[in-house]
């Protein structure tokens, strides 16, 4: 006791708080791949392989979506009410769900919890972040409950009564996993006998982005709201320029993935369709490549250059501080905006009346290269291992890094090599590029505080 008493207490004092996460995300996935695998969560004599249920257990955790077989073959209800519960955990975070344990039961939070807590959900700043925890919690179950009783109570009127309770167990499934960004299908069709039901589409499309803004962005709307009602009069609420950047660059991709799925597929998959179905179609797809990873048909029927734009969306993934996964949308946002700078001549990247400091955009580059050096060399090795198309494999490596669940049916044929390499964009794009980089950084090393006399080199 003496020995794991110390032990314990040595992990603690010299590990990061970015080594203490990550090293809980694995002990979770090792827990999910422990319960995936007990008898009364499968189906009657249902055997699946140990890196097939560690695949699922990564998937889950990460709330990809990818699966190298089918669910609603392998596990029975009480299977798929165990991943509902996971993808809440993968979700919103082994540590926000770990505070909300400790506010309710009143306990005291600790100073290295609230590290935790701040790493785990990637805030700038310490102070708040047990609020934003709980708050977060809060909204996104009081949605999750809405919705899933609203499509209970519309699958009850479009079925009858006598599938009560089917309509009540696929509602909610719905609910939970466009809120959570799981793109898990249990039917076998996704959301295909739902396509031309626009309304139905726009309220998944809603969940979907809630869940891919942000969870301070939500937060801080709350707080809008609040503070509209209890002071109609006063007009000036000051939202972080965090927020700012996540909601207008969600809306920028959200754009212009519409567009370009719209002009690409004009005379292919749109073309029987009408205005309205056009255009809905366009902009699910934009918005549920980000990251839910739902679908309205098989993805083989669209043309090479649409799923190259898929790619490319689900490479970029969701907002920091989400459900989901990817480089995020204010990382190559950011990029773009120094990019544009540079090409006016400008040394400074401002907006919204505000500077981004220069460590951000640092930080913006190296994520994003890294990250494609990364999708680049997993490619790489697929095209190596795996006999598929060049297409399919990008798109895979997307779909894994983006934690999308949408794949163009090659998953399951993968090899064993191939299945790792899957995993391993799985949790590195649920985790962060950021993350990963600063896991290998102990407490020790240090910034020296000197500097080296400056040389230009020629560039270009």
């Amino acid at each position: 006791m003496n020995y794991l008493s110390r032990l314990k207490t040595k992990v603690r004092t010299e590990a990061t708080p970015i080594q203490l996460v990550v090293s809980a995300y694995l002990i979770l996935i090792l827990l999910t791949f422990f319960l995936l695998n007990l008898p009364i969560f499968l189906k009657p004599g249902v055997h699946v392989s140990l890196l097939n249920s560690f695949f699922m257990a990564v998937s889950t955790i990460s709330v990809t979506g990818l699966t190298t077989f089918p669910l609603s073959q392998v596990y029975n209800h009480a299977g798929i009410i165990l991943l509902e519960f996971l993808f809440q955990i993968g979700g919103f975070g082994v540590t926000m769900l770990a505070t909300v344990v400790m506010v309710l039961s009143g306990r005291k939070i600790t100073l290295q919890q609230r590290q935790l807590i701040q790493v785990d959900m990637n805030q700038p700043r310490l102070s708040g972040t047990v609020r934003l925890s709980y708050s977060v919690f809060i909204l996104m179950l009081v949605l999750q409950l809405f919705f899933g009783m609203l499509f209970s109570l519309y699958f009850t009127w479009q079925n009858g009564l006598t599938h009560l309770k089917s309509a009540i167990f696929n509602g909610f499934y719905i609910s939970v996993s466009a809120v959570t960004n799981a793109g898990f299908d249990i039917t076998g069709s996704s959301l295909a006998p739902f396509r031309h039901n626009y309304l139905f589409l726009l309220t998944i499309m809603f969940l979907i982005m809630l869940g891919g803004i942000g969870f301070p962005v939500l937060v801080e709307f709350q707080q809008w709201l609040s503070f509209k009602y209890h002071h109609p009069q006063q007009y000036h609420f000051r939202f972080s320029l965090f927020s700012k950047l996540a909601l207008f660059f969600a809306v920028i991709f959200f754009i212009s993935g519409t567009i370009l799925i719209f002009l690409t597929e004009f005379k292919g998959q749109l073309a029987d369709e009408s205005w309205p179905g056009k255009l809905m179609t366009a902009m699910f797809y934009s918005a549920s490549t980000r990251n839910a990873g739902l679908q309205l048909e098989s993805l083989k029927t669209f043309q090479t250059s649409t799923l190259l734009i898929f790619s490319l969306l689900m490479f970029i993934g969701a907002s920091p501080s989400s459900v989901g996964g990817g480089v995020r949308t204010t990382t190559v946002g950011i990029l773009l905006l120094y990019l544009a700078a540079f090409i006016r001549g400008r040394r400074n990247v401002n907006i919204f009346g505000r500077r981004i400091s220069q460590s951000d955009i640092q930080k913006a580059i190296v994520v994003t290269n890294l990250s494609m050096l990364l999708c680049l060399g997993a490619v790489l090795i697929l095209s190596i291992t795996e006999n598929y198309s060049l297409t399919s494999l990008i798109f895979e490596v997307a779909a894994a890094f983006g934690t999308t669940g949408l794949s163009l049916g090659i998953t399951a044929g993968l090899s064993i090599i191939g299945k790792w390499v899957i995993i391993i964009l799985m949790f590195v794009g649920r985790v962060g590029m950021l993350y990963m980089l600063l896991l290998f950084v102990s407490k020790k090393e240090q910034d020296f505080n000197y500097k080296y006399p400056t040389e230009q080199v020629i560039i270009g």
